[in-house]
């Protein structure tokens, strides 16, 4: 029994076979098809030549015994034969004894054989010795096979002779190999599977699909519907996500993942669980307490094997590596690995409390930098999302200090999709600062304490939190800020340099008044450096004088730069590429000349007046309504704009269209006849504008203009006139053509 034990070999676990290569089993399938044919070669040789000997012995009858020679004897012998007959004492021997003799006389044997022949004794007995007696004698192995290769059973004997029986003999080691051939291609030794039309493929995948999804649907209910006592429930789930039906793996893998991904955001707690100590495993708690404590356990467990899985995914995808199973091929493991990150931006968006939140946000940050533009994007709305509703701003730190050391880690070489600082800086500005805007964060502090003194305790908890909150969205400015400054410092060729100027230009007004004078110096270098392009230079512009109508107005910095780089650029736009840069020139001139109008002479006023007003006429009628309404703001804003009204000369000097100085191109001896032009313009509310410009831009009358147009921003009605549809805005009213009559007297002639 323990040799049986022994020689049995145990079956193979599935893991085995999965770790077995498709070649590898082809390759046992065919050498061991190959041995079988050799063997039953052999077998087949071996009994052709029994089959030819057993002929052989077969066709040399013997003589029968019972019929001896009849020779030609003369009369003398018969005489002596008759004599010694007589002679025989016959008288003598009893009846019984007689009997049997002339029994025996009728069979074969040594008494009827002819001795009166030459021949020697034992010749005719070897020539017809009995078949059994020569298959006896034959070898019960043959010389050309090896010893161990047939074993000679007993033989068959029928009526056509006897058919010997022989077996292979085992050995140990092929024993090992054929159990082991026999259990890893146990699914390829069977009987082929009939051939099925692609009608009855189609049928019966839909079938093994539908049997896969009503399981799925069985253990999601069991799981919501009681996660405490079905928790266990989620391993047998998340086991399908290894389903190794070719047919049917890819979707059912894909439901798994979504399914698990719905089930963990309905059954998470609202709070993050932390493994138990020592001293608390050891102490005796209730039922309740142990059974919420397995519960917690198996569920942490389950989801941090879940985001494993998740994580494997989309390495494998990325390494374009298959498993040794081959049951799904790379193409669709593209779409796995779509399915496996949006599952884990959901779970970004829905868990930030949870565990291994702070994973997530490591394989999500560096997927925004992806070659895949469809990952690249569910990757930058999921952060977006996270910004807008995390109030707390942990979550919001964690990702910034990732794509932060993401950033410097890859030497600013990123791609231009991760603008999370723009998107981030929206939010933040109006949360971090929303409840005491325009204050530092020292003075917010101060403030902050001195009300919580003199707050009930009612409240005090709400306040804490908007402190924390605080301090959380302080720390992140710190570390975008930084990250700005060395992109502006080391990495002016970075392909985020344009998104880091837009978020300077909206946000420049937060950052510490120490920093200006570098800011503006790097700001100015860059736009003379000409490697900008046209809205990234408009972006620098904006950014200066951002910096400089918050807190550097106590700065005696004078930005003459930026207004000359403006001043001599203002005719690159056109009703083309440039279009949508006319935006971030109406903010411009609303911060440079609106906001800071102590600080500008009339001569820089008049001349972006009419350089303003010439470029309204070749441009789209958004732009042109957009820069009137600027034109409109000067007009009102700066006295004695009413001069370029006037068509006589009010100085010395001639106007000079072409040169590239504001303050000396003598834009005080010009008039701006381009509001004749505008006035008959086909937009209907770049007509408005320019007969209300032409008459000085009163607030009341009947030239004023009406309520929607005159307290909207130039860049508000840029937007709203635009014709990004194709169609006009507003539409042209649609004109009934009339009806020609004629006269009867006009017939006649």
């Amino acid at each position: 029994m323990r040799a049986e034990r022994k020689n049995t070999k145990r079956v193979p676990s599935f893991r085995k076979l999965l770790r077995t290569s498709q070649l590898k089993l082809d390759n046992k399938l065919k050498n061991k098809q190959y041995k079988q044919q050799s063997t039953a070669k052999k077998y087949r040789k071996e009994q052709k030549k029994l089959r030819q000997a057993v002929r052989d012995a077969v066709c040399r009858k013997p003589f029968p015994l019972e019929e001896y020679k009849k020779k030609h004897v003369g009369k003398s012998e018969k005489r002596e034969e008759e004599e010694e007959d007589d002679a025989l004492p016959l008288d003598m021997m009893d009846e019984d004894d007689l009997k049997l003799m002339e029994d025996l006389a009728q069979k074969a044997s040594f008494l009827t054989r002819d001795i009166s022949s030459t021949e020697p004794v034992h010749i005719k007995k070897r020539k017809h010795e009995s078949v059994i007696e020569k298959y006896e004698k034959m070898p019960r192995r043959m010389k050309t096979e090896p010893e161990k290769e047939l074993i000679h059973l007993l033989p068959i004997k029928d009526k056509g002779g006897i058919i010997p029986q022989t077996m292979e003999k085992p050995g140990k080691k092929d024993e090992e190999e054929d159990a082991e051939e026999t259990e890893v291609a146990e699914d390829f030794s069977e009987e082929p599977l009939p051939v099925l039309t692609p009608e009855e493929m189609a049928a019966q995948r839909k079938r093994k699909l539908q049997e896969r999804k009503m399981h799925i649907a069985a253990l999601a209910s069991a799981i919501l519907s009681d996660p405490d006592n079905n928790i266990k429930k989620l391993k047998e789930l998340r086991a399908m996500l290894m389903e190794q039906d070719p047919n049917v793996a890819v979707i059912v893998r894909k439901l798994v993942m979504v399914s698990l991904m719905e089930i963990f955001k309905d059954i998470v707690p609202s709070y993050r669980i932390r493994p138990l100590t020592e001293a608390e495993k050891a102490t005796k708690v209730k039922k309740e307490t142990q059974k919420l404590r397995e519960f917690e356990e198996g569920l942490v467990s389950q989801y941090k094997f879940y985001l494993e899985n998740l994580e494997q995914t989309i390495k494998d995808w990325k390494q374009r590596k298959l498993k040794k199973s081959n049951v799904i091929s790379l193409k669709a493991y593209k779409g796995l690995a779509e399915i496996a990150v949006k599952c884990l931006c959901e779970l970004l968006v829905a868990l930030p409390h949870f565990n291994f939140h702070n994973n997530i946000i490591v394989l999500i940050v560096p997927l925004m930098n992806d070659a895949s533009k469809t990952i690249s994007e569910l990757c930058c709305e999921a952060v977006q999302k996270l910004f807008k509703q995390d109030k707390l701003g942990c979550a919001s730190l964690g990702v910034v200090k990732v794509i932060s050391g993401l950033v410097k880690g890859r030497s600013y070489n990123v791609r231009p999709e991760v603008r999370v600082f723009m998107l981030y800086f929206k939010i933040l500005a109006s949360r971090a600062f929303s409840v005491y805007p325009g204050t530092e964060y020292n003075s917010t502090m101060c403030i902050f304490s001195g009300i919580l003194s003199e707050l009930e305790m009612s409240v005090f908890h709400d306040y804490l939190f908007i402190l924390f909150s605080s301090l959380q969205h302080t720390e992140t400015l710190n570390v975008v800020f930084l990250t700005y400054f060395r992109i502006l410092k080391k990495a002016q060729k970075s392909p985020l340099l344009p998104a880091v100027l837009e978020g300077l230009a909206k946000f420049a007004h937060l950052i510490n008044v120490e920093f200006f004078d570098d800011l503006l110096i790097v700001l100015h270098s860059l736009i003379a450096s000409g490697d900008l392009s046209y809205r990234d230079s408009l972006h620098c512009v904006l950014s200066a004088f951002h910096i400089l109508s918050g807190q550097g107005d106590v700065l005696n910095i004078d930005p003459m730069k930026f207004y000359t780089h403006l001043y001599k650029t203002l005719f690159s736009l056109h009703a083309g590429t440039t279009n949508d840069d006319i935006k971030i020139v109406l903010q411009c001139l609303d911060v440079m000349l609106a906001k800071r109008r102590k600080q500008v002479s009339q001569q820089r006023a008049l001349a972006f007046l009419k350089r303003l007003s010439t470029l309204a006429l070749h441009v789209l009628p958004n732009c042109s309504v957009g820069i009137l309404a600027t034109n409109r703001v000067l007009m009102q804003t700066f006295p004695k704009m009413d001069l370029l009204l006037d068509n006589e000369s009010q100085g010395s000097g001639v106007y000079l269209p072409e040169l590239d100085e504001p303050e000396h191109c003598n834009a005080q001896n010009t008039a701006l006849w381009e509001l004749h032009l505008l006035q008959r313009h086909y937009h209907p509310t770049v007509q408005k504008f320019a007969a209300h410009l032409a008459v000085g831009a009163p607030d009341e009358g009947s030239r004023a203009l009406p309520l929607d147009l005159s307290r909207r921003p130039a860049t508000e009605l840029f937007e709203a006139y635009s014709i990004k549809g194709m169609n006009f805005n507003p539409p042209v009213p649609s004109v009934t053509p009339r009806r020609k009559v004629l006269s009867i007297h006009v017939l006649f002639f």
